[in-house]
């Protein structure tokens, strides 16, 4: 509170002019007070005017008022003086560079807080306030603090510029509309401003659209980040485990060829080994005889030589050949050469499913593609599209080897299954659609559905379920011979477009893109729909009436 109060005192001894304290107190007719030399400033300036005003309450006196001291408040100021408040107000009161100087103010100036458009001056908290007490100063136009209000002040007649020349594009004085701008298309300022004004709005909500239209893009872009990066890591973690499978199967089949190798090699050899103890034993065997054989031979009595020979001379049959006839086999090196078959073969298998893999990898868009510009672009996208059978309706008659289907009365016998539309004149392509696809429709009749739609849609029921553009699960173009209209989750919405019995197809999976064509001698976009899809599609067509017909046409 004694801040308040000394803050109080001071303001009430400041001058309004220099809004520092008093110099020389002077009291003028009206009762405001002054700086000697800051009313005296004040009052030169109105010397050709030979009237003099109040700068607070502009009451005019005439003649010039004489000045005399205030002695009182000289004293007041002294007084005050002593207690310390002589300190300048804070610098952020002050006018910098930046900033719109107060045009009253004498000294060092302060900031202003408004600019008047009538009087062409700016004004500090202050020197403002006879703008708020005064009545007739209350009718002027306060606007923000304007550094280059001489600029509304003509240079050519010293007036206000209140007028706007259209012809010229340039704000113009009164004297300039009946001088060098006579005959113009001049109009109020005001007049001008609300016109720009109005275009200014209308610009502003143009800008607001792009600036939402792009933020949705933004957000798209986004989930599109999201959406690649999401795919990149299940592609890569799917892969992974893919060939780590490959790799687990081919360290299996080197352990079974190991192990095959070796277990035949140890039977083998173990044969060998076999049959070789047996010809070693053999050996000893006939060495022992044979020893037996030299020592008879050396008998020198004749009839013991001849007692002995019977049972040393007879040999018994060999159970081995007397040759071994050793197939000339190369032993394993067969299973080697098998191996290395089979490494050819799956570097050639992998040479050339690399190469599938390699393009897929960099035929994937990153970036939502553009749609075909010209024909031949459509072209390059065209899908040969058939009807499913399992899912017509059982009035819908196939033909065209099932490219064509035709509303008659007469049921079809089909058998049941579970993908047959039961309730509505409905069917669907045999060919999921991925990826860019373009194919082209010939209709005719009351009125055809034209659409896309995911396989899980539902085959009976009421129509919000089942109905072709009726639910959030498909996309339909009714065509007649009147309008068309997208269908989609039950709501509907007018396309404009020439009338044709031929409409055209693109869808871009991944981009979310699905377009309708008017195909006549030229292609005319009718509608594009900028979505996302979370399962392949299938085309479909629905028909409203006996005799309508449908088919997926050559396209060409």
């Amino acid at each position: 509170m004694a801040e308040k109060g000394v803050q109080l005192e001071r303001e009430a001894i400041s001058c309004p002019v220099c809004l520092d304290l008093l110099k020389d107190p002077v009291t003028i007719l009206c009762g405001h007070s002054y700086c000697m030399n800051c009313i005296k400033s004040h009052w030169d300036k109105e010397d050709e005017k030979k009237t003099y005003s109040c700068p607070q309450c502009r009451q005019s006196f005439t003649p010039r008022p004489v000045l005399v001291k205030s002695t009182m408040l000289a004293f007041l100021v002294e007084e005050l003086k002593k207690t310390g408040l002589q300190a300048a107000p804070a610098d952020h009161c002050y006018a910098g560079p930046e900033d719109v100087a107060c045009d009253v103010c004498t000294g060092r100036k302060r900031k202003a807080l408004n600019s008047c458009l009538v009087c062409l001056a700016s004004y500090c908290e202050k020197h403002l306030q006879p703008h708020h007490d005064v009545p007739p100063l209350k009718k002027h136009k306060l606007v923000e603090p304007y550094k280059k209000l001489q600029e509304n002040i003509c240079s050519r007649h010293d007036e206000v510029m209140k007028m706007f020349c259209r012809t010229d594009q340039q704000c113009i004085c009164y004297l300039c509309s009946v001088d060098e701008h006579k005959g113009h298309d001049t109009v109020s300022a005001a007049a001008e401003r609300t016109e720009r004004q109005r275009e200014l709005e209308g610009s502003r909500h143009n800008i607001q659209q792009r600036i939402q239209d792009r933020e949705e893009d933004v957000k798209l872009l986004q989930q599109e980040v999201e959406a690649i990066n999401g795919s990149a890591d299940k592609a890569v973690e799917h892969s992974e485990k893919i060939f780590t499978q490959l790799i687990r199967l081919m360290e299996e089949r080197r352990s079974d060829v190991k192990q095959q190798v070796r277990s035949q090699q140890e039977t083998e050899v173990s044969r060998v080994k076999e049959l070789q103890e047996k010809l070693e034993q053999e050996i000893t065997e006939l060495k022992r005889k044979d020893a037996e054989l030299k020592k008879l031979s050396h008998t020198e009595d004749h009839n013991q030589f001849l007692h002995n020979y019977p049972s040393l001379s007879a040999l018994s049959e060999s159970p081995h050949p007397s040759s071994l006839n050793l197939c000339t086999l190369n032993y394993f090196e067969d299973v080697t050469a098998a191996v290395s078959e089979l490494r050819d073969k799956l570097q050639d298998d992998l040479r050339e499913t690399w190469t599938n893999i390699s393009l897929t990898v960099t035929q994937v868009d990153v970036l939502l593609p553009h749609e075909p510009k010209t024909r031949a672009d459509f072209l390059r996208n065209s899908h040969e599209l058939t009807m499913d059978p399992n899912t017509g309706h059982v009035n819908l008659l196939l033909s065209e080897g099932n490219k064509k289907a035709t509303v008659i009365r007469a049921e079809q016998f089909f058998l049941c299954h579970p993908d047959r539309f039961t309730d509505w004149w409905q069917v669907l392509s045999r060919e999921s659609l991925t990826g860019r696809s373009y194919w082209e429709v010939e209709w005719k009749g009351g009125a055809i559905y034209i659409a896309v739609t995911y396989k899980s849609i539902c085959r009976e029921g009421r129509w919000n379920d089942a109905f072709l553009g009726c639910n959030e699960e498909s996309w339909a173009l009714r065509c007649d011979s009147c309008s068309y209209k997208l269908h989609h989750n039950k709501v509907q919405t007018r396309v404009s477009g020439p009338r044709s019995s031929r409409i055209g197809v693109y869808l871009d999976h991944s981009a979310g893109i699905l377009s309708f064509y008017s195909v006549s001698e030229t292609m005319t976009l009718l509608h594009r729909v900028q979505t996302t899809f979370t399962q392949p599609l299938y085309a479909g067509v629905r028909f409203s009436y006996y005799g309508d017909t449908a088919e997926f046409s050559e396209v060409k």
